[in-house]
Parts: C-alpha cells; structure tokens; sequence
C-alpha cells in the first residue's frame, strides 16, 4: 500500500514538472532519494520515463484538434471528409525535430541511466538552465518574433530545436521543455509558439522512450507493480491536464524568468543538501 501512495506522489510531481520548465525527471529522481519506493532498480529505471506516458495523453486530448490531420466539414447539406495539410506539415517538421534525440537515446540509454542519473548532474543541469533563461530573457525583453505560431515554425528552425531537446535528453535536470523553449526563443520564435511545439514534440518522445523502456523491461510485471505504474500513470494524467492548461496562460502575460530562479535555488539546496549534510 505505502508504494501505491509514493506512486500517486511520484503522479503528481510527474504532472506537475513535465510541463513547466523545471526538468521533471530531475524532480523524479531527486524524490526518489527522499521517498523512494521499495521496487528493483530496472523497475525504477522503467517507471521513472513509462509514468510520463500518463502526462502524453492529456496532451493528446487538449491539442486533439492541433494535431488530428483528418475532419469534416460540412458542405452544403452534408458533411465532407478532408486532410488537414497544415496538421501533417507540423508532423513532418516534430519527425525532423525527434530525430536527433531519437538517435542518440538509442545509442546511449543505458550509459545515461548508469552514469548521469545522479544528483550532481541534476543539480548542475538545473543551476546552468536556470542561468540561460535568466540570459535569453534578458536579452529576448524588447524583441518582437518573427515566428508567432506552430505553422510558421521552419524545418530548419525544427531541427535547431531538435538539438536542443538532444541536450535535455542526455542530461537529465535540464528540461525537456525548459531546452526546446529556450531553443525556440533563441530562434525568435514566440512564447506561446514554443511551449505549443514543444507539448507536441513531447507526445512522439515519450511515447517512443516508454515504448522502448517496457520493452526493454520485459514481461515481468507482477500485479503489484502493474498497479504501481498505472497509479502514477493515472495521477500525471489528471494533474497534466490542469497545469498544461494553467501553463498557457501564464506564458501568455509573463516570462519564464521566475522558471529560472526557481531552478537556479533548487539546484543549490540540492547540492548543500545532498553534497553537504549527507556527506
């Protein structure tokens, strides 16, 4: 029972970091060392990236509209099937976007989980994001962006991006979303631009980095650990769906600097608390 509880917990931090720049799976396993679950390290290792799948869903369901290429509309007394080709370009540019951390989490998943999934690059990854959105928006405060909504968004601007969201994929702490966006701002794409393409950028990851984490896992679930990850699972996707919201409209009257600070101290009582008192 008590690690049913700690999975709702880990639910709500999921639901809560994923979506707003302050690095979610840093958050996950900086927890895990306070609240940590009574579960084998290869479960843990499962868990901490198939729970974000609960958060994709909301995401799918809120930008359901944005990202479904095929409707109907109604044409004289009858409905007519269309393809949306605005909805399969913005694909198309998510696909060249994924392809660098696709490849390189392939390649490296493992000597990632074994060697940066520790405190000290979390910490590390939190402070110097911290600092970069202090820098883009302090210098983005009086500039108008040229890209304003996810169509306009160019292929080449998608890759950039993509590379940026390659850095977060390799050091955990640095945000998923918190690394697209500062890419897009530095592209001269909007606030509201960004976070949209990244939520949609989100929804191909996950889903393929949780896809690759159970299979790599296997078939040895037992029912307790079935209902641990669907726990959690369930939590994220409830609170995703009320931050997301929250999320765009914060962005659309403030910067992310607040983003920043709060990233900046907390890499810093993670690293006095860790590095210091557990000394």
């Amino acid at each position: 029972m008590l690690n049913y509880i700690k999975a709702a917990v880990y639910g709500l931090v999921e639901g809560i970091t994923e979506w707003i720049p302050v690095s979610s799976t840093g958050h996950m396993i900086l927890l895990n060392e306070i609240l940590p679950m009574d579960v084998s390290k290869e479960f843990w290792n499962m868990f901490l990236v198939v729970i974000q799948f609960g958060a994709i869903l909301a995401v799918v369901i809120l930008y359901w509209s944005k990202i479904w290429p095929f409707g109907f509309v109604q044409h004289r007394r009858r409905k007519k099937f269309i393809v949306k080709k605005d909805v399969f370009m913005l694909w198309f540019k998510a696909i060249v976007a994924c392809i660098p951390a696709a490849v390189v989490g392939l390649l490296i998943d493992d000597w990632l989980d074994e060697h940066l999934y520790n405190w000290m690059c979390v910490s590390a990854a939190l402070i110097i994001v911290g600092i970069a959105f202090l820098i883009v928006e302090a210098k983005d405060k009086d500039h108008i962006p040229a890209t304003n909504s996810i169509a306009e968004i160019s292929f080449k601007q998608a890759f950039i991006v993509g590379i940026f969201q390659l850095i977060a994929a390799i050091f955990p702490g640095t945000s998923r979303s918190g690394a697209t966006i500062i890419g897009g701002l530095m592209l001269g794409i909007s606030r509201t631009a960004s976070a949209d393409f990244t939520f949609i950028l989100a929804i191909p990851v996950m889903a393929g980095s949780s896809l690759v984490k159970l299979l790599k896992y296997g078939s040895s679930f037992t029912s307790e650990k079935i209902i641990i990850l669907a726990t959690g699972m369930i939590v994220a996707f409830v609170v995703s769906l009320i931050v997301v919201r929250l999320f765009m409209g914060y962005i659309k009257k403030h910067d992310f600097k607040p983003f920043g600070w709060y990233r900046i101290v907390l890499g810093i009582v993670v690293i006095l608390f860790f590095g210091v008192l557990h000394r």
